[in-house]
């Protein structure tokens, strides 16, 4: 098979769960040291630096991510029409620079920190002790009657 025809299966024609893990950005220099890891999903909610094109430069949180284009919409960047409407401009993960990530997501940190998050202590809401019910009232009732 043509390489061209691979990677265009590779590619274009990859699976959603796929495309999904081809979303990936390169991290900062002190994410790296941080966390040991060079690159990284990009999801809604990180801080971004753009690296190439046309908005090379301009920094933003990430509002919208698009696996079907492997691409992102990032806050500040949009485009005019000729009417005057604006709309977002998607760009590729690869031209993008991670400069602090959104820490919403508990099991993402603990995968980037390299622990197992199944193996991690889940937060359990504080337990209030149960109150006396009727039932335990009238097994009393009937303890006191023999």
């Amino acid at each position: 098979m043509k390489p061209t025809k691979m990677r265009n299966n590779m590619i274009y024609r990859a699976t959603f769960q796929t495309r999904s893990k081809q979303l990936g950005s390169a991290l900062s220099k002190d994410l790296r040291k941080k966390y040991g890891k060079r690159s990284v999903r990009a999801i809604e909610g990180d801080s971004v630096t753009i690296l190439r094109g046309e908005f090379k430069g301009v920094e933003g949180k990430i509002s919208k991510v698009s696996t079907q284009k492997s691409s992102v919409a990032i806050e500040g960047v949009k485009k005019e029409k000729t009417k005057g409407d604006k709309f977002d401009v998607y760009i590729h993960t690869s031209n993008l620079l991670v400069t602090s990530l959104s820490t919403d997501d508990k099991w993402r940190i603990s995968k980037l920190e390299g622990k197992n998050p199944s193996k991690q202590p889940k937060e359990t809401p504080v337990k209030e002790e149960p109150k006396e019910t009727k039932v335990t009232e009238k097994i009393e009732k009937k303890e006191d009657e023999n």
